[in-house]
């Protein structure tokens, strides 16, 4: 580190709570089954999605899967 950082023993001032945000571990799980299916997509549609996955270093399959899934929470 180029800067040394000074710690003081000051008081902090007007503090506010707030209030817990992050939900439980019990709900971070996911609770539907997955299903196996077999698409038939374009070429350019996966090669989007494979362009995509490499930049975000993930799957392109799970990306695909977030999109559908975003896409019926937002029409079911």
């Amino acid at each position: 580190m180029k800067h040394k950082i000074k710690y003081t023993n000051e008081p902090l001032g007007r503090l506010k709570i707030i209030k817990d945000f992050l939900p439980p571990p019990d709900k971070l799980i996911l609770k539907e089954e997955p299903i196996k299916v077999t698409m038939v997509l374009s070429k350019s549609s996966v090669n989007f999605f494979k362009k995509t996955a490499r930049k975000q270093h993930a799957p392109y399959q799970k990306i695909i899967r977030t999109l559908l899934d975003t896409y019926v929470a937002q029409y079911a």
